[in-house]
């Protein structure tokens, strides 16, 4: 219980709003890598366009985890307004300091995220 005392919610809030502008601005940038490849074979040799390839693979996954992680923020960010954030989802006991620091949408003790 005692590092519920030491408990700063709006350390976490501020953290949390940072989190969401970076991946917003982020956000912007991968859309424009993860766009359609060209594939005209008079253009663009195979190996070029296996390389386009994987690269938009790769930007459009990274975009996908950057859509979950901001999902993650927003319902974090909801709990603070409902003064439910920093307990787990699952058990209702304290999250604790250390994983929220780490991850501050954490919606899970380390027990019950297992």
């Amino acid at each position: 219980m005692g590092e519920e005392n030491d408990f700063d919610v709006q350390e976490f809030k501020a953290l949390l709003m940072e989190r969401r502008s970076l991946l917003q601005q982020v956000e912007q940038t991968g859309k424009d890598a993860a766009e359609v490849v060209e594939l005209d074979q008079s253009k663009v040799g195979r190996l070029s366009r296996m390389d386009a390839l994987q690269g938009q693979a790769m930007s459009q996954e990274a975009q996908r985890r950057r859509v979950v992680e901001l999902q993650k923020i927003q319902a974090a960010l909801r709990r603070i307004e409902d003064e439910e954030y920093g307990y787990c989802l699952k058990c209702g006991e304290f999250i604790g300091l250390g994983r929220l620091r780490v991850d501050p949408g954490a919606p899970y003790c380390v027990k019950c995220a297992d």
